[in-house]
């Protein structure tokens, strides 16, 4: 490919051979809103859901503004697992490799789970761009180990779940110690109430660019709804994951606690099962993830920690043990399958107290196929909301028979019988042309 649309932002030959290499063409819409805003300097607030090409609108500005001759920290991007500041820093590397040998680009990765002594000795030269978690990140600058006081960038990607992981103060320290003329790039999926004082006292005028979903989930998910009923749960997962026979198949709980108890009961039915949540400590995450990547589980166990910032490849199969109390997470929980234009399946387990959260999700666009097991073999239900629908049309007909047949101006003997018959004959017509529908 001689060309790519990405030329006209007037990038650095490194970055236009690398994303050449990629194979990127032309920029997705984050990308064609955001690097322009980046290149000139300016904050912004960039909501978008995952899969939107959100990491490579802030890298390649970012990359394109790095003097190479001051060996300081330009640039600081946070991101609230190690596995995303992992997967954000190597997505760095593959830029930084087309540098030419007199023109290089110095980035580091700095995470919990590390080896913190070697990584202050290694500081002896500061990193031009360093990607991390805020706690690691924060502990190396009250080391006084890395100085971000000459750093004029910093991004905080999932700042939504960096509220919920309590992560918010720890940039709060690091932003402190940055110029007072700090571009702030922040993205989420959502931009909860109680982080707007934290972008308020760093963002001045951020230009906000929202990417509306095209599709709530992508197009070759099949989302299937299947009634708890009262039998048990773990059960109906176990004979669910059996009859999916998955490539490799995630299921979801809500607790860590959950967690554990599925995965455990799961092993004791003879599966082989991983475990995702933040219980973990580095070193089993580590050792997890790689059994994952090495293909060692079919099946995996975990909690919304892996619906976000974890892309775990070829999963063909997600199952939502019980529904996320924010709803935004079954989009970004189902979102880890059908990737690339793969198909997958959705499935969830539902209780009646679910309805109204169903019901939601439903308004949002998606389309549930209702269903359950029978003899070893998925059978289609009737759709949930029929009888719903069904009494709703008998309560329009009746509204509309009782409006159409009026009550005579003069009253004579028997006009109420005569009404409620000519209401009833109406009733009956209008309930034979639904039939017929």
């Amino acid at each position: 490919m001689n060309e790519t649309k990405f030329e006209q932002y007037k990038l650095k030959p490194f970055i236009i051979n690398a994303v050449k290499h990629f194979g990127f063409y032309e920029p997705t819409e984050i990308q064609e809103r955001l690097i322009p805003i980046i290149l000139k300097d300016e904050s912004a607030i960039g909501q978008s859901q995952t899969g939107t090409g959100k990491t490579h609108a802030y890298v390649l500005p970012i990359l394109q503004k790095i003097d190479f001759s001051r060996q300081e920290v330009q640039a600081v991007i946070t991101a609230p697992t190690r596995e995303l500041a992992s997967q954000i820093y190597h997505e760095i590397l593959k830029v930084t490799e087309f540098c030419d040998e007199n023109e290089t680009i110095s980035a580091r990765c700095y995470i919990g789970g590390t080896d913190k002594q070697r990584s202050i000795e290694k500081l002896k030269k500061q990193p031009q761009v360093v990607v991390g978690t805020p706690g690691r990140i924060n502990d190396l600058v009250k080391e006084q180990a890395l100085f971000v006081h000459t750093a004029k960038m910093l991004v905080v990607d999932e700042a939504d779940l960096m509220l919920d992981m309590g992560f918010i103060e720890d940039i709060d320290q690091i932003a402190s110690k940055m110029p007072e003329k700090l571009q702030m790039l922040v993205f989420s999926a959502t931009i909860p109430e109680k982080l707007k004082p934290f972008m308020k006292k760093y963002m001045e005028n951020p230009k906000y660019v929202h990417i509306m979903p095209k599709q709530v989930t992508a197009a070759k998910i099949e989302h299937r709804l299947l009634p708890s009923r009262h039998r048990n749960k773990v059960k109906l997962v176990h004979e669910a994951l059996t009859l999916f026979n998955p490539y490799l198949a995630i299921v979801f709980t809500n607790t860590k606690k959950m967690a554990d108890e599925v995965a455990d009961s799961l092993i004791g039915k003879g599966l082989k099962v991983g475990r995702i949540h933040g219980d973990l400590n580095p070193r089993e995450r580590k050792k997890m993830m790689k059994q994952i990547k090495d293909l060692e589980f079919q099946y995996i166990v975990a909690t919304d920690l892996a619906a976000r910032g974890i892309d775990i490849q070829g999963i063909s199969h997600v199952i939502n043990y019980e529904l996320p109390s924010d709803l935004d997470f079954y989009v970004h929980r189902v979102g880890r399958t059908a990737r690339a234009g793969n198909t997958g399946i959705a499935l969830t387990i539902y209780e009646q107290a679910d309805e109204d959260a169903l019901a939601r999700l439903e308004k949002m666009g998606i389309e549930f196929h209702h269903v359950d097991m029978q003899k070893g073999e998925w059978v289609d239900l009737e759709d949930r909301n029929k009888r719903k629908n069904r009494q709703k049309q008998t309560d329009d007909i009746d509204k509309q028979a009782k409006s159409l047949v009026q009550k005579p101006k003069k009253v004579k003997p028997g006009y109420k019988k005569k009404m409620q018959s000519e209401i009833e004959s109406f009733k009956k017509r209008q309930r034979r042309i639904q039939k017929k529908r």
